[in-house]
C-alpha cells in the first residue's frame, strides 16, 4: 500500500513538473511572438515598461485587466500622436512590467507608481486615460495627485459580480493561485483565450489577431495569471473607499462607455461615478467594453475632446 502511494505521488509530481515546463515554454514562445515595444524605468523599485512617442501636451494611456499597452490600437495611438505626446504603460505586473516592488498588489500602490513614471519623465499636467481597470488606477492617481480624467469603461464601484471572461483567476488565496499560476493557468489560458477574449468583446466580434496585436496572449504566462488575480483582490478592497471618496474630486474627469458593454455595467460604473464626481460628463456610444480597439477613432476623437 505505502509502494503505491509512493508511486501515485511521483506521477503527480512529475506531472506537475511537466505542467510548470510546458508553461514556461508557452511563455518563451508567447514573448518571442510579442516583444517589448518600449523601454524600461526602475520607479519606486518597481521596473517599468513604457512607450514615450510625439510631441505636446502629454497623454498617459493606463490598459485595464489581463491586458498591457497594445491594448490602446495603433490607429488611435497615432491618431493621438498628430498633436500630443503619448505615453502607454504597462501596469505593473502586466506586460512587461514587473510586479511592484512591495510585494503587495494594491490599486494605490499601482497609482504611485504611474505618478512616480510622471514626475521622473517630467509630464506637465497629462491627461491620464485609464481603461477598465485602468480606470480605477486613474481615479486612485487622481485622488492623490490631482489631473484631468478621461475614463474609459472604467472600473469604479464596488463589484456586484465577476465578468464570465476572468471567473477563472477570482482566487482569493495567493498561495492556491500561485500553485495554479505555475502549473495549470497557461496550458489551460491558452486553450480557452479566444472564448474568453469573446466574452470581453461581447457583443462586437473578437478580431482575429487581438491575441498578438493587442498583446492579450501575454496574460496567460504564468505571472501574468498571478499578477491578475491580484488585482481583482485589490478591486474589492480598495473600491468601496475609493468611491465615497469621488465626491472630492475637483478636476476635469470626462467618462466614455459602450452602450452594450458585458463586463462593467454602464449604469453602475458609469452613471454612478458621473453622479459623484462634481462637473463630470458621461457619453454613450454603441460598442462593447473594448470600444478603445473597435471604436478606435470614436474613442480617439472622445479623448482628443478631453484635453482641454
Amino acid at each position: 500500500m505505502i509502494a503505491l502511494l509512493a508511486k501515485v505521488i511521483a506521477v503527480l509530481l512529475l506531472g506537475l513538473l511537466a505542467f510548470e515546463l510546458v508553461s514556461q515554454a508557452v511563455r518563451l514562445w508567447l514573448e518571442a511572438r510579442i516583444p517589448p515595444d518600449g523601454v524600461m524605468k526602475t520607479v519606486a523599485g518597481t521596473r517599468i515598461h513604457y512607450v514615450d512617442r510625439g510631441a505636446g501636451r502629454p497623454i498617459v494611456l493606463i490598459h485595464g485587466l489581463s491586458g498591457q499597452l497594445r491594448n490602446f490600437g495603433a490607429a488611435l495611438v497615432d491618431k493621438l500622436l498628430v498633436d500630443h505626446r503619448v505615453i502607454l504603460v504597462d501596469r505593473p505586473g502586466s506586460g512587461y512590467s514587473a510586479p511592484l516592488a512591495g510585494g503587495v498588489n494594491t490599486i494605490a500602490g499601482q497609482a504611485n507608481v504611474v505618478a512616480g513614471l510622471i514626475a521622473a519623465l517630467g509630464l506637465d499636467a497629462p491627461l491620464v486615460v485609464g481603461h477598465s481597470l485602468g480606470g480605477a488606477v486613474a481615479l486612485n492617481l487622481a485622488l492623490n495627485h490631482p489631473g484631468a480624467l478621461a475614463l474609459i469603461a472604467p472600473a469604479s464601484q464596488p463589484r456586484r459580480r465577476v465578468s464570465s471572461a476572468f471567473n477563472t483567476m477570482a482566487i482569493q488565496s495567493d498561495a492556491i493561485r500561485r500553485f495554479i499560476s505555475l502549473t495549470f493557468a497557461t496550458p489551460l489560458g491558452l486553450m480557452i483565450f479566444a472564448r474568453s477574449a469573446k466574452a470581453v468583446f461581447a457583443p462586437e466580434p473578437l478580431p482575429a489577431d487581438f491575441g498578438t496585436r493587442g498583446g492579450s496572449l501575454l496574460a496567460i504566462r504564468p505571472q501574468s495569471y498571478f499578477v491578475a488575480g491580484g488585482d481583482m483582490m485589490a478591486l474589492g478592497h480598495e473600491l468601496p473607499d475609493m468611491a465615497a471618496r469621488y465626491d472630492a474630486l475637483r478636476m476635469p474627469t470626462g467618462i466614455l462607455f459602450g452602450t452594450a458593454d458585458q463586463v462593467l455595467e454602464p449604469a453602475q460604473h458609469g452613471v454612478l461615478l458621473y453622479e459623484a464626481v462634481p462637473g463630470a460628463t458621461l457619453t454613450q456610444i454603441e460598442g462593447g467594453h473594448m470600444i478603445l480597439f473597435t471604436r478606435l477613432k470614436a474613442v480617439a476623437n472622445w479623448i482628443l475632446a478631453q484635453d482641454i
